[in-house]
């Protein structure tokens, strides 16, 4: 090995911008089911949107970053080691608010450049089709564009959100009516067929119907659409809300992983940061 080589080795490992798709696919397939939202974006349609990073220790990648287009706070999600979370959000990735996903054990990486929120930590469910239990209930509906206003006004209750119809084109919905009147409602927030993976969310039941299991119904509804083209489908549950999740457990869904989603904050001065570049750069074999 040349001494630069040797240099570069001992410097730790080194973040890049890449939009090198393969490769980003075969890193987040090593956690297929923490990485589902990642391993969607990489379809057409949603790549454009995205910034990837990719972090190398010599010829090894060791850490991933993907960020997102749109207002800030930017969603953020890292995954791999310490150092090279750390050296992606040093010198590549660098929102100044930002909603970081990470695994717990990379919080201290994270948190040398960002300060974060507290909050509860999120559950990464799975179900797979020999695991799934489905729930009959014929008040049970699948939505259509047409159903985008009434989504809306239901969403509205808990989510102060607005739902465009296209999420519900390209989607999966299903939704459950009392009196002609939509009550509850599940959908997903990305699907990729390529990947045969998918992630149910926008699950809502109005505060009053609350109790009666419709969103276990309607996101049964949803589950089993997608179970027919996804060997896996993913959701996301706050860890202090147990009844959620014994509902999606009664019906095959599994805990795989806890995780953290926290609103963040870089840390330290821009002049600084812009020094420490510098003196980076200054660095010999660099």
């Amino acid at each position: 090995m040349s001494t630069v080589a040797i240099r570069r080795a001992e410097a730790g490992p080194v973040a890049a911008t890449t939009r090198d798709r393969a490769v980003l696919r075969e890193f987040l397939e090593r956690d297929r089911l923490f990485a589902a939202y990642a391993i969607c974006d990489l379809d057409e349609r949603e790549f454009p949107r995205t910034r990837w990073a990719l972090s190398r220790q010599a010829d090894e990648v060791v850490a991933l970053g993907v960020s997102y287009e749109g207002s800030s706070p930017q969603p953020l999600l890292v995954m791999g080691s310490d150092a090279g979370i750390q050296s992606i959000l040093r010198d590549v990735l660098r929102p100044r608010l930002a909603y970081i996903a990470a695994l717990p054990s990379s919080l201290p990486a994270v948190g040398r450049r960002y300060h974060l929120d507290p909050g509860p930590a999120m559950v990464r469910m799975a179900v797979t089709a020999d695991r799934f239990r489905p729930v009959e209930d014929p008040g049970v509906e699948r939505l259509s564009p047409l159903d985008t206003p009434e989504l809306n006004r239901l969403y509205r209750l808990g989510f102060g959100s607005w739902l465009p119809s296209q999420a519900v084109v390209e989607g999966v919905y299903y939704g459950l009516r009392i009196r002609n009147r939509l009550v509850a409602a599940a959908g997903t927030h990305i699907v990729s067929r390529d990947a045969r993976l998918a992630v149910v969310g926008n699950v809502m039941t109005a505060a009053e119907f609350r109790g009666h299991g419709y969103a276990k119904a309607v996101t049964a509804a949803v589950t089993a659409e997608l179970l027919g083209f996804c060997d896996d489908v993913v959701l996301n549950v706050r860890a202090d809300n147990p009844p959620a999740l014994n509902a999606y457990r009664r019906i095959g869904y599994v805990e795989h992983v806890r995780y953290e989603e926290r609103l963040a904050r870089r840390t330290g001065s821009l002049l600084g940061e812009i020094g420490a570049a510098l003196r980076r750069r200054l660095l010999p074999g660099d």
